[in-house]
């Protein structure tokens, strides 16, 4: 027996009652997320339940290929970037500013009643959420219209005009979120060395000086972490935010409907084969984006990211 064999056995009995506390995380995740790579090869093959995945027809990449000679496909691979490129800006400089504002708050009972109302979001669902948008942009009772006439301006029909809703999503996700992702930003302001801002103060420095020069730097690393974990989902469309605000509108359609929600709604004239192939491409793209972006937040990070 090699002594590699010997050290490995050695490690399972010394802490056999920490292994044994882990296995049953270890068995789920191999269940769902080893085991169904055995899935992917659906991807190549024109799949029918008959012949299973691997008696079905080897097709090559053809799924892949009607994707991308497919005019569609192209418009919600540009829809599903548009939509989380401008969703990851916004969702940092949002969430930081709120973190910062809510740091110097020093009366504390304010602070507990604030940081509870920019969390509540999290926790409704997108069909209120997109209950609560129609309740801004319906054409007849909307508050949005309503503000127009206001000022004398005409009403605008917004479910029947698609331009506006790229950025409408955006701004609902950015709310729904940013209260959630402050709380990491608290956290990690939590354990900042309070000596610098006295040393700042000391040197005369103000609260923006102090913010910029000393707070936003010492949240890079949190920041960059957090960016890296969004780049890797950067082609996933969220599934459940476009059907709870749009739903089936086939105005809005071209403008919104991103990968996830294509792929729903092709699913059953297009078959298993041609949704595995999609998501496959998406998991690679996820793949080769983040490792790319840690590559650059090493160099602006002074050697450290993700991995």
């Amino acid at each position: 027996m090699s002594s590699a064999v010997k050290g490995f056995l050695s490690e399972i009995m010394k802490n056999r009652l920490l292994y044994l506390m882990c296995l049953p995380a270890l068995i789920v995740l191999l269940m769902f997320s080893y085991i169904p790579f055995a899935g992917i090869w659906m991807a190549f093959t024109d799949f029918n339940v008959v012949d299973g995945i691997f008696g079905s027809k080897f097709v090559g990449l053809d799924n892949f290929k009607y994707f991308f000679s497919n005019s569609m496909g192209w418009k919600v691979i540009y829809n599903t970037l548009y939509i989380n490129f401008f969703g990851i800006i916004l969702g940092i400089i949002v969430p930081v500013g709120i973190a910062i504002l809510l740091n110097e708050i020093r009366h504390d009972s304010y602070k507990r009643v604030a940081q509870s109302m920019m969390f509540f979001p999290y926790f409704i669902s997108w069909v209120v959420v997109g209950a609560i948008l129609y309740g801004i942009f319906s054409t007849d009772v909307g508050v949005a219209n309503n503000i127009l006439k206001f000022f004398g301006a005409e009403p605008i029909s917004w479910y029947s005009e698609p331009k506006y809703w790229k950025w409408i999503i955006i701004l609902a996700s950015v709310w729904k979120w940013s209260g959630y992702s402050s709380i990491i930003y608290m956290a990690a302001m939590a354990n900042f060395d309070g000596s610098l801002y006295e040393s700042a103060k000391v040197d005369g420095a103000n609260k923006l000086q102090s913010i910029f020069y000393l707070t936003i730097p010492m949240l890079k690393p949190t920041i960059i972490v957090l960016t890296l974990l969004s780049v890797g989902r950067i082609f996933y469309g969220d599934f459940g935010m476009i059907y709870g605000i749009v739903g089936n509108n086939p105005v809005l359609a071209d403008e919104v409907t991103v990968i996830d929600t294509y792929v729903y709604a092709s699913m059953r004239s297009l078959g298993f084969s041609y949704s595995t192939a999609i998501g496959l491409f998406q998991s690679v793209m996820g793949l080769i984006l983040i490792t790319a972006a840690n590559k650059s937040a090493k160099k602006m990070n002074d050697g450290e990211g993700l991995f």
